[in-house]
């Protein structure tokens, strides 16, 4: 919400199970949904892996994603790569966030 502008229901939390959710909703329509269930293991996250991998978010230009990149590194999130042109030409740079979900921020 603090780096993309994004809005938060007021969540759910089911007592009996632990589990929570939160959606988040972007102008434009996307949604994302957040949840978490405390006895669910995690293993740990490689970049090359089978699976979720990464979610990314257009913010509409290369200023942008400098901007957003230096906001987050001052914040001290881990800055995996970028800003940078990838071999197949999109700008984006990669931040390790929450749990090491790696968050892709492009053009």
């Amino acid at each position: 919400m603090k780096y993309l502008g994004g809005d938060a229901n007021a969540g759910y939390h089911n007592k009996k199970t632990g589990f929570r959710s939160y959606f988040i909703s972007f102008e434009g329509g996307a949604r994302l949904e957040l949840m978490n269930k405390p006895d669910v293991a995690d293993a740990d996250k490689t970049a090359d892996r089978t699976g979720y991998a990464h979610i990314a978010f257009s913010v509409g230009s290369r200023e942008k994603v400098d901007e957003l990149t230096e906001w987050l590194r001052a914040d001290r999130y881990e800055v995996k790569s970028g800003p940078r042109v990838t071999g197949d030409g999109y700008y984006e740079s990669c931040i390790a966030a929450v749990e090491d979900n790696l968050i892709e921020i492009t053009v």
